[in-house]
């Protein structure tokens, strides 16, 4: 049987929080525990009928929470843009963003409408526009914001000839890469405001390995059927054996976005064997996430591909 996790989290009352990729698995798990413990939550979702279905869901357990969903396709750089230039016109300071949505290994090379690599373009560019488009909002409620990255960051590299996969394309090489383009940027916000005063906090977490649908049949993403790895997955999972489960993956994320122990600059992840299961904990940076060189470049390219400037708060757009 899998073992059982829990992190209590703090009374979130009053706090404003933005959780991408809520709609169902970790990220609905992360929105359903911020909603309990007294946050208000914006899901900003593609699928507006996902949405409804988690908006509901959420409602259903906690009759009080205060949920509410937005569109976003991150996708999208126009999507996002639309998103950011709603919430800055509703005013509302955000406290807590939970960067978590993501694609995994389309069986072929495809493109976001503005012409990124999807795994690029979601991952990592959306998700660094969504930060830019809100930025004055994060300042406001002195944000700490959480980047989901993964496992696949723990080694590689960016390959800065082929930055968006054109030469050559390999599904997990390029899902692997737009993780470590995420977490340099998020190590690289946290370093950033520290030095300009922004009062932002940056860190980051990974889920370890758990039965999501991330590698389940995907028919938007070309793949017709399951992968043979989430049936390993799935059977690992329900005997308890090595890999966690779709609750104790939550717990990353929530421990890093909510908890006083956490702390900007620093990756959070399952403490099990091999950090792929287990209870939440601290890890020591993975290797290609050092590279201090490697984070200024992404910081600057990045912004430069999303149409953002990060420059100083008022030139935030």
């Amino acid at each position: 049987m899998p073992r059982t996790h829990h992190f209590a989290l703090p009374d979130l009352t009053g706090r404003h929080a933005l959780v991408t990729g809520a709609s169902d698995g970790i990220g609905l798990g992360i929105a359903r525990r911020l909603a309990a413990a007294g946050a208000d939550v914006v899901l900003p979702v593609r699928n507006r009928a996902k949405g409804q279905a988690a908006l509901d869901l959420i409602r259903a357990e906690h009759p009080a929470a205060r949920v509410s969903l937005r569109d976003l396709d991150l996708s999208s750089l126009a999507s996002v843009a639309a998103l950011g230039q709603q919430l800055r016109a509703e005013g509302r300071p955000i406290h807590l963003l939970v960067a978590n949505a993501g694609v995994m290994t389309p069986p072929e090379r495809q493109t976001t409408v503005d012409g990124f690599e999807l795994q690029l373009g979601t991952n990592h560019l959306g998700h660094v526009a969504l930060i830019g488009h809100v930025m004055p909002l994060l300042i406001d409620g002195e944000a700490r914001v959480t980047s989901q990255i993964s496992v696949a960051a723990r080694s590689g590299a960016i390959d800065w000839t082929d930055f968006n996969a054109e030469a050559g394309y390999h599904g997990m090489r390029a899902y692997g890469r737009s993780k470590i383009a995420f977490g340099l940027f998020g190590l690289e916000l946290d370093r950033r405001s520290r030095a300009a005063g922004w009062g932002i906090t940056s860190n980051l977490s990974h889920p370890g390995v758990a039965p999501t649908n991330l590698l389940a049949a995907r028919p938007e993403l070309q793949r017709e059927r399951n992968t043979p790895q989430i049936a390993v997955i799935r059977r690992l999972s329900r005997a308890g054996i090595l890999v966690g489960t779709v609750d104790s993956a939550q717990l990353p994320a929530l421990y890093a976005a909510t908890s006083p122990l956490a702390v900007g600059g620093r990756l959070y992840g399952p403490t099990g064997p091999g950090n792929l299961g287990g209870a939440p904990g601290e890890h020591p940076l993975y290797r290609p996430l050092r590279d201090l060189d490697d984070a200024d470049r992404v910081w600057r390219v990045s912004q430069e591909l999303a149409g953002v400037s990060f420059s100083t708060p008022s030139d935030v757009m």
